[in-house]
C-alpha cells in the first residue's frame, strides 16, 4: 500500500503538522521536520490497525508545504 502524508507548517504555531486522507486519524505535530517524520513512522502501524487497515509492508510519501511572506525593504 502507498500512503501520502502531508505536512504543512503553522507558521503561528512555529510547529509541521502532518495529516493525511489515505490514514484517518493521522494528526501529529513537531517543531522538526525530521522529528515528525520519525512520530509519522511510529504511529502509523497503529492507526491502520485501529482502522483495521493493517499492511505488513507500505510505502510513504511526505509531502511538505511551507509558505512564507517575505518584505523587502528598499
Amino acid at each position: 500500500m502507498d500512503y501520502k502524508i502531508k505536512f504543512l507548517w503553522d507558521d503561528e504555531a512555529a510547529v509541521w503538522v502532518a495529516t493525511s486522507e489515505d490514514v484517518p486519524g493521522l494528526a501529529l505535530e513537531s517543531g522538526s521536520f525530521d522529528a515528525l517524520v520519525e512520530k509519522v513512522r511510529f504511529a502509523i502501524p497503529e492507526l491502520l490497525e485501529l482502522n483495521r487497515q493493517s499492511a505488513r509492508q507500505y510505502n510513504l510519501t511526505f509531502l511538505a508545504e511551507r509558505h512564507e511572506r517575505v518584505f523587502v525593504h528598499g
